[in-house]
C-alpha cells in the first residue's frame, strides 16, 4: 500500500472529511490533496506531526512499516474502533471450503 493509501485510509477510518483532517493537522486543504493523490510525498514535518499526534499514533508502525503491533497499541486503520464498523470485508460471510 503506497503512502497516500495509507493517509486517506487512516483519515477514512478515524471518519474525518479532508478539511478535518487538516485542521487537526494544520496543514493546508492543498497539501492534503496531493498528499493522498499521490503527487508529494509527506515531509518530514508532516510525518512526525501525524505519527505523534494522539488521535493518530495508534497507527504509526503500519504507516512506516506496514506492520501493527496491538499488544503495543499499535494497529491498522481498520482496526481502529472509529473505523471498524465502516470497513467491510467483500468475503465476510462466506463460507472457505
Amino acid at each position: 500500500m503506497l503512502i497516500a493509501e495509507k493517509l486517506k485510509a487512516i483519515r477514512s477510518a478515524e471518519g474525518l472529511s479532508q478539511s478535518q483532517f487538516c485542521k487537526i493537522m494544520e496543514i493546508p486543504i492543498s497539501t492534503l490533496k496531493k498528499l493522498e493523490g499521490g503527487y508529494n510525498e509527506p515531509g518530514w514535518n508532516t510525518l512526525t506531526k501525524l505519527t505523534q499526534h494522539p488521535l493518530f499514533e495508534k497507527y504509526t508502525m503500519w504507516l512506516m512499516t506496514g506492520k501493527t503491533a496491538p499488544q503495543a497499541g499499535q494497529i491498522a486503520p481498520p482496526l481502529s474502533p472509529d473505523g471498524q464498523e465502516k470497513i467491510k470485508s467483500r468475503h465476510s460471510g462466506r463460507k472457505i471450503g
